[in-house]
């Protein structure tokens, strides 16, 4: 789609492969990212040991690792809201993701409940007599059609609680993103960090993988920073990798969250340069995956490819990540860790990035077979492997700020890193009309506006009303700003 400007990187990257680079690509580029610190695990003079409980909250949660960590910690603001007794939460099996596991497959389920007992009381499995129940007839079960998406604290209150006091159970099913961020009292807001930032931890299984991971990522073994700390645990790398076979690699790498995957471009109904074969594969992709997408666009005017793209609205291409990476000056041997992996169009799609930057590496070229195998068909624990890859990067960039795995990576980051933990956010709809003059632009216009963009997105701003507390933490309730 861009061979012009492909060639012009090319050239630039050449031209400057035996420059100095510049000093701050590495760094954060405002220094009051650095006046942020974590602090949602103080205790308030208010915490204590719960009340008497109103009864048990039981959860099923849908959607693959991300999606599910964020029901987590919206389900345990729940609980004290209601001053419920929380059940461990269960995960739901998709057809999409494929994955059976359960929590404790994937997070420290002691740890998660001994953190959080001042707040909420967490057991494992309901008392016997509540098992037998049939919640459904009971008027327990509660979907997505009983609650809005990101509900308030009241609708729960006028709701639910009722529910729980007469039956003593209530199991949410599917739960998700069924809490709103505002308006919220500040002590829920505070619980929600704490269950994310502090009460999630990997299982040591995960933990020792991720470890062994981002050592042959880093020429160095050894803890940096609070990132490798709060993601690693025990597993910190303290002495020499002795495994002769990994090739030596600079010590800092990028890690990049490329959405592209065929879900994510057949719903969006861009075009990407495929011609019309693309077009029919993602057309009948779509009459299968999606056929309430199909339905609803008999009955509105659909934008057209080229304004979906001029609006922001398309995923980015590989092609445009290595130009913004080319453009924001990444030298050409820059280490790169791809996270997810599974690109539309595999090998041949990746193609125009690697002929850019060929030191791009996946956990299945880390790690392995037999490192992977425990993992195989665990999409989940997989992600958990990316999660730690991406977040203990020296740089993270996104190629879609509203992934799930982008967000919750680049809050882990901004909460943990210490103001030096910079992270990319392309903003596609400035981006797109800067591609859009691929034609004509020249290479230092096309700098020049990157540069621009991505210094935009890292802009230090306190979180807005309304705006995830996961992604932006930034806020009086999750994090504490020094004069």
């Amino acid at each position: 789609m861009y061979d012009r400007l492909l060639n012009l990187a090319s050239s630039a990257l050449a031209e400057t492969q035996f420059m100095p680079e510049a000093r701050n690509l590495w760094k954060e580029p405002y220094w009051q990212a650095s006046s942020w610190k974590p602090c949602a695990q103080r205790n308030s003079p208010e915490e204590g040991t719960p009340l008497t409980s109103n009864g048990f909250i039981t959860v099923s949660a849908n959607g693959g690792l991300n999606q599910q960590r964020v029901a987590v910690c919206n389900v345990v603001a729940v609980a004290s809201l209601l001053n419920a007794t929380l059940v461990i939460p269960r995960f739901l099996y998709s057809n999409v993701w494929k994955d059976p596991s359960q929590f404790s497959d994937i997070y420290q389920e002691e740890y998660f409940i001994n953190l959080l007992k001042n707040e909420v009381t967490i057991v494992k499995d309901l008392p016997p007599h509540l098992k037998s129940l049939d919640l459904e007839a009971i008027g327990s079960l509660i979907t997505d059609a009983d609650l809005k998406k990101e509900a308030k604290p009241s609708d729960y209150v006028r709701r639910i609680l009722p529910l729980l006091s007469r039956n003593g159970v209530i199991h949410f099913l599917g739960f998700g993103n069924r809490l709103g961020f505002d308006p919220l009292p500040p002590q829920l807001q505070k619980l929600r960090c704490k269950c994310n930032f502090h009460a999630l931890k990997f299982v040591p299984r995960i933990q020792e993988t991720g470890s062994l991971l981002v050592r042959r990522i880093r020429k160095y073994d050894w803890s940096r920073n609070t990132l490798d700390k709060q993601l690693l645990g025990i597993f910190l790398p303290d002495n020499p990798l002795k495994v002769h076979h990994v090739v030596e690699c600079p010590s800092r790498y990028l890690a990049l969250h490329l959405r592209f995957e065929v879900d994510m471009i057949a719903y969006s109904r861009c075009e990407f340069g495929g011609g019309e074969n693309e077009t029919q594969e993602l057309q009948a992709y779509r009459a299968s995956h999606f056929p309430l997408l199909i339905e609803r666009l008999k009955t509105t005017e659909p934008l057209s490819a080229a304004e979906l793209r001029l609006a922001g609205r398309c995923p980015l291409t590989p092609e445009e990540a290595a130009l913004v990476l080319a453009g924001l000056g990444f030298k050409r041997g820059t280490y790169i860790y791809l996270a997810g992996s599974h690109i539309y169009g595999g090998q041949s799609r990746m193609h125009p990035f690697t002929s850019l930057y060929p030191n791009l590496v996946t956990k299945e070229d880390l790690l392995t077979p037999s490192e992977l195998e425990p993992f195989k068909n665990f999409s989940s624990q997989l992600a958990a492997l990316d999660f730690i890859a991406c977040a203990a990067a020296d740089v993270f960039a996104m190629t879609d700020s509203g992934s799930q795995l982008s967000s919750l990576v680049s809050g882990f980051r901004t909460y943990f890193g210490g103001g030096h933990a910079p992270t990319l956010r392309p903003n596609k709809k400035m981006l797109a009309a800067i591609m859009s003059e691929n034609r004509t632009i020249e290479w230092k216009t096309f700098e020049h506006r990157v540069k621009k963009m991505i210094a935009e997105g890292q802009r230090v701003h306190v979180r807005g009303y309304g705006r995830s507390i996961y992604r932006q933490p930034r806020s009086p309730e999750c994090m504490c700003k020094s004069p």
